[in-house]
Formats: C-alpha cells, structure tokens, sequence
C-alpha cells in the first residue's frame, strides 16, 4: 500500500476490496510508531480503537452494506477541536485531560463520512501562533528539514500528512491556520468559505473556519463536500454550490483575470524566495490561458487590523474556558491581561470596523479581478521554536516572524473569503514555499478548479520529503 496515496483512491480501493481497512490502518499506525517520534505530529493515539473500527468497516465491506464515501480510511483530528471519548487540552498545561463528551459538527461529519478517527495532532497552545509549539506536548517538526517548524497552527497535522502518516487530516484556521503549514510542508491547503463548513461556534468574531489538509487536490475537494453538509441548527451559513465540489476538479474554469500582489498587505519585508513562488505560479497560470497582471488591492486600515489583533483576539483567549489560566503560556497569559483593561462597547467598535472595511475589501473580486493569486507567507518556514520564543519575549511589540507568516493569509479570515494554498515552489534547501489563490464570496469551486489544472502541469504530490518515503 503506497502511505502517500490519495484517500479518495484509498476509499475506493476498500470499496473495491483491493483494500482492506485492516491494512490501512495498519500501515499508518506502524508509519506512526516509525516516523512520529522524530516529528511530535500526534499527541495522543488510540490504536486499539483504531484498529476495532478498521475490522467493523471491513466486516461492513464484506457483508456488502452501503458505504460511506470514506469507509475505511483514517484520519486524525486537531488538539483544538474537541471529537467524543478523546482528550481536548487545546495543547495547554492550564487544561483539562478528560475525554470530551461530544463531536463538534466537523467530527460527526468526518465519522458519517465512513472516516476512522485516528489520534490527535499538535497544536499550539488555544491556536494564537503561526507555529506549532506548546509546554504541554512540545515542538512539532517540520519533515523536510527537522529543524525547521511545519507553521502552525495545524502544524501537526501537516506534518502527518507530508511525512505519509496519514492520508488527510482534519484542519482549522483563523487567520492563515490551514494554509501556513501547507506552504511549509509541500501540501494542498484550501480554507473554506465562512459559513461553508458547520461549527460549533465561530470563533475570533467569526474569522475561524473548519477544513483539512491534503496531498491532492481532488482529496480537498472530496472532503469539502462531506465537511460542508449543512447544520440546521446553525446561526448561517454559506449558499450551496452549484455541483458538488469534487466535481469541480478537472472542470475547466474559462479564462481568468488573475490579480497578482507580491507587496505584504502588512508592510512586512516579502523574502524573494516566496516572490518567485508566486511569479512562477503567475507563470503557469499564463501557460493555462488565464490573464495575470500585477495589483494593488486596497485592504484593512491599520485601525481595523489592530482592533482585531488586539481588542478582538485578546477577548477570544479570555472568554476560552482555562480550567488552570495561570498555566498558560506568558503570551498568552499577557493578552488575557490586555483583555480586561477594553470594556464591551471597544469590542463592538472593533468589530463594525471589521464589517463596514470588509464591504470594500470584497467588492473587488468580481471587479478589478477574478482571483487574487499571492505568496502564502512572506517567508519561509521558520526555525523551531523561533516564534514562540518571539511571542514570549515581547507578548507587546511587533512579532517579526509570526507577521511576515500571516500577511498575506489573515485578510481571509476577516473577509470569510475562500482560499487555498498550492505547493508551486522549492526554496533553494529544499524547503517547501506555497502559493495562495483567494477567490471571491462562496467561490471555492473557481479554487478547485484552478488547483487542479496546476497540480496536472507541476504534479506536486510525487514531491516527498525523501526521509519518509521508506515503509
């Protein structure tokens, strides 16, 4: 069985019964038990329940029962979201182990979907760093160049998957969370629209979303269609799409205008590896016929974003439900501090601010272009623990590297705009360097589209970082 394999094919294979779940797991168990301690992807492990649910599913596929489309095929969930009977520490010291007692709305998805919940993977501490580093679980490691962070803060998850532990893995993102590790590990990562996939709350003033992390592009797709079933029970949520998104890969999507913004929204210094990244997408853009041209978008104010940086941000971590908050990490420790010192109508400023700006951020997909193509960071993959070091040395000031990291990213999430970002580029050690397509409102499929037509001209996925490709 070839671990880097896409899941689709995978499910296909149970269906198949060239396959069998017993296998699958197998293979990626032992995989873990290989290849993890040089990388702390996973956190926590439930093999035994692992394995009894590969032998139910196999059970199912021998007594012919109708399968789900995933039957079989694992995949693990983040530290951050909370999936019944396991552990959700939100990668702090300052809580609770105990097993949940419920699925969020993406888990119960992933298990209707015939997916086999395998483990946990790292997180920082409550998500509010571009890294994955944490005092309870420890540095998660980048697998083409251990010395190097797989970005955050999906990190761990990215890593599983770029190392072939797992075949996809369940991701979320609040400002640049899905997209960031997939730039830094050679991977596919598309961020849902807001409202497109269900949650149990809309965090960060509804700039989070829920989403995974592939290989493949038709694997994103796939998962997008049984991640965004929709949740009657939900405050909102985004327009259905005109066909199911695993159809869209392969569709061709006509000819694009095609924006092209190399210059970081935020003012950060842009490193030249990731400008080549996005000019050489720019150039295989042009090779499918597409229109690309150099813009000059108008975003955020510097009120807007520091309102959300901080006003926003720092009520989020306060409102989190800490059984022990004196544990956390000194940054983390400082913004609930920040927290206490804005009352409620700061907030609600901070907030219409975001709404009105976004009006004008938006209208121009549509108008001065199509699709908004950029770097996905604006630099490479940092050192472990580099960032986290940054954060708690100046919990106050200007954070060099987490900045250049979400520059580009973090406008979608306060927009709710989709996004995905495409492994198009190597940096000259070797190190992965992703380019981020935006589209505009509810518009993942011009995305998947897009990423497909790319991933057939330069087929990333043979890509594999060359320490793990051993069984």
């Amino acid at each position: 069985m070839d671990p880097f394999a896409a899941a689709v094919d995978l499910a296909t294979a149970v269906r198949k019964r060239e396959l069998s779940p017993v296998e699958i797991a197998d293979t990626y168990l032992s995989r873990i038990d290989r290849y993890d301690p040089g990388l702390t992807a996973f956190i926590w492990r439930n093999d035994d329940e692992v394995r009894a649910a590969a032998k139910r599913a196999e059970q199912a596929v021998a007594d012919g029962a109708d399968l789900p489309p995933f039957h079989g095929v694992p995949i693990p969930i983040k530290e951050l979201t909370e999936a019944e009977g396991q552990p959700a520490t939100y990668g702090s010291l300052g809580v609770h182990d105990r097993p949940r007692p419920q699925n969020e709305p993406v888990v119960q998805r992933f298990a209707d979907a015939g997916f086999l919940l395998m483990g946990r993977t790292n997180s920082p501490e409550m998500g509010l760093l571009s890294t994955t580093e944490n005092s309870r679980f420890g540095s998660t490691r980048n697998p083409w160049d251990p010395s190097r962070s797989p970005g955050g803060s999906s990190g761990g998850a990215a890593a599983a998957v770029a190392a072939g532990l797992c075949p996809v893995a369940h991701a979320n993102d609040g400002g640049g969370s899905i997209r960031m590790p997939s730039s830094s590990c050679g991977l596919v990562g598309l961020k849902p629209s807001r409202g497109r996939v269900p949650q149990q709350v809309a965090a960060w003033e509804h700039a989070t979303v829920e989403g995974a992390i592939t290989r493949y592009t038709r694997d994103a797709a796939a998962l997008l269609d049984v991640m965004s079933v929709p949740d009657r029970l939900a405050m909102y949520r985004a327009p259905a799409p005109e066909r199911p998104f695993a159809e869209e890969a392969g569709r061709d999507s006509g000819r694009l205008r095609i924006g092209l913004l190399t210059e970081a929204p935020t003012g950060m210094p842009v490193d030249p590896v990731c400008v080549e990244a996005a000019e050489r997408a720019a150039r295989l853009l042009e090779s499918l016929g597409h229109d690309v041209f150099p813009v000059s978008p108008r975003f955020f104010s510097e009120e807007a974003i520091t309102g959300y940086a901080l006003t926003i941000l720092d009520a989020a971590l306060w409102g989190v439900p800490f059984d022990q908050p004196e544990l956390a990490a000194p940054h983390l420790r400082r913004r609930m501090e920040r927290a206490t010192t804005r009352h409620s109508g700061e907030y609600v400023q901070a907030a219409i601010r975001l709404q009105v700006e976004s009006r004008a951020v938006v209208a121009q997909w549509g108008t001065d272009f199509d699709v908004l193509l950029t770097p996905t960071m604006a630099c490479p993959p940092p050192p472990v623990d580099a960032v986290l070091q940054e954060a708690n040395d100046n919990p106050d000031g200007l954070r060099l590297t987490e900045t250049q990291m979400i520059s580009f990213t973090a406008v979608c999430n306060i927009t709710g705009l989709p996004a995905i970002s495409l492994p198009l580029h190597t940096s000259p050690t070797g190190l992965p360097i992703g380019v981020q397509l935006v589209g505009g409102p509810w518009d993942e499929a011009v995305l998947i589209r897009l990423a497909s037509a790319l991933e057939t001209v330069d087929p990333w996925p043979l890509r594999r970082p060359s320490a793990f490709t051993a069984n």
